[in-house]
This record gives structure tokens, sequence and C-alpha cells, in this order.
């Protein structure tokens, strides 16, 4: 018999076929520190490791307030968040900008750089609400995380939020290591609309083509 792997909402895929995806991504990631272990508890395979997560956020987030004494921790840019938090330079009334971004020390309000990249160490059996609690908590973000979802966004255009029934490292595993391909957004859930796979072929149509297109449907 078949040992299956739930990869969401009535969504399975066989043991076999998932270690053979990651058997590809651990390749991809040769040497370095985003490959992936795995292991079976009572026949269950769980799949361990760091996923990248991109921000991809459209307004500032609250930080918790910090004592003057402790060091600010902001989440770091795409280019230096391995080497921790460096102080860049002081801007009057307290604003700071911290490998890039932009912190007001005394507000706590934060704003970090589109398309920048930070990371969460999950297991395959995290739900997607349960990946997102610890990213926030791990930056000690005080917005509610009903302000959020994650999303896989494609090179296509396509976007596609993950359901709570989704298990976010399994999604990044399927979809393939190539981050040029597919990743994974922290969004606003107000500021993002989904993209089928479809409409996003459309949209990379010049007007005039779209106007012929509705001509000939017409």
């Amino acid at each position: 018999e078949t040992s299956l792997v739930p990869c969401g909402k009535d969504k399975y895929i066989s043991k076999s076929d998932l270690l053979s995806q990651l058997k590809n991504y651990n390749l991809y990631y040769e040497g370095q520190n985003f490959q992936l272990r795995h292991r079976e508890e009572e026949e269950e395979l769980i799949i361990e490791g760091l996923l990248n997560i991109f921000w991809g956020l459209r307004r500032p987030i609250r930080l918790q307030m910090q004592d003057d004494n402790e060091r600010i921790c902001p989440p770091p840019s795409s280019t230096s968040w391995h080497s921790g938090c460096n102080l860049l330079t002081q801007r009057p009334r307290h604003r700071f900008s911290i490998n890039g971004h932009f912190y007001n020390h005394k507000t706590s309000v934060f704003t970090p750089a589109y398309g920048s990249i930070t990371n969460v160490r999950i297991n395959s059996t995290l739900s997607s609400p349960q990946v997102l609690k610890l990213l926030l908590n791990k930056f000690k973000i005080e917005n509610p995380a009903s302000e959020f979802s994650l999303y896989m966004v494609h090179t296509s255009g396509e976007k596609r939020k993950l359901r709570d029934t989704d298990y976010p490292l399994i999604s990044q595993i399927l979809q393939g290591p190539c981050e040029l391909v597919s990743k994974v957004f922290l969004m606003e859930k107000d500021q993002v609309e989904e993209i089928t796979y479809d409409m996003a072929q459309y949209i990379k149509f010049e007007m005039p083509v779209l106007s012929s297109f509705i001509q000939k449907l017409k």
C-alpha cells in the first residue's frame, strides 16, 4: 500500500514522490545550510529545515518596544540577514536606517524593504498559520496575525494564498528550490489579490492585444 503525506486540504502526495522531490531540492542547495533533513516518527515523514520568506508588506509594522539598553534587531535585509543587525546611520527624531530598512526607535514602527528576505526554521507538519506565527514572534511583531497571509508567488505572475490547511515547507519543496521560479511572500491580506495561472498569462499582454481578444469574444 502506498504511503501518503498530506500537503493541503484533501490533497496528498505519495511518500516516495515527496522524497524524490526532496532529493532534487537538496541537490540544488548542496553544500549550503538550506538543505532539508528528514526523519520518520511512528511512520510519519517529517522534513525540517530553513524556509526563506520574502517581505511583501506595503505598510509599516509595529515591533515590541525595546529598552534603550537593548540592541535593536528588526527583520534584516536580503544582503545582510546572516551577519546580524548593524546600526548604520542615525537620523533626526529617533529614526534609524538598519541594513537599508527604516526603524523609528521612539514609536517602534518598522518598514521592511519590499522583496528583502528572512527565514524561519520549521518542519513539514507546521501549517500556514503556525509558520506565520513563528515569523511574527521571531521579530516580536505586534500586529495581529490576522492582518497577514503567506503567498506563493511565481515568476509567471501567478499569486496564490497558502491556505490554513497548507504546509508551507511541503509547498516550497513541490514548487522546487529555485526562487527565480517561485517564492513565499509575507503580505497584507487586504493589499493582495490572488492571480491564477491563466489570468497571469493575460496580464503579460499589451492592451492592444487584450483589446483584440475582447473584440473576438463579442
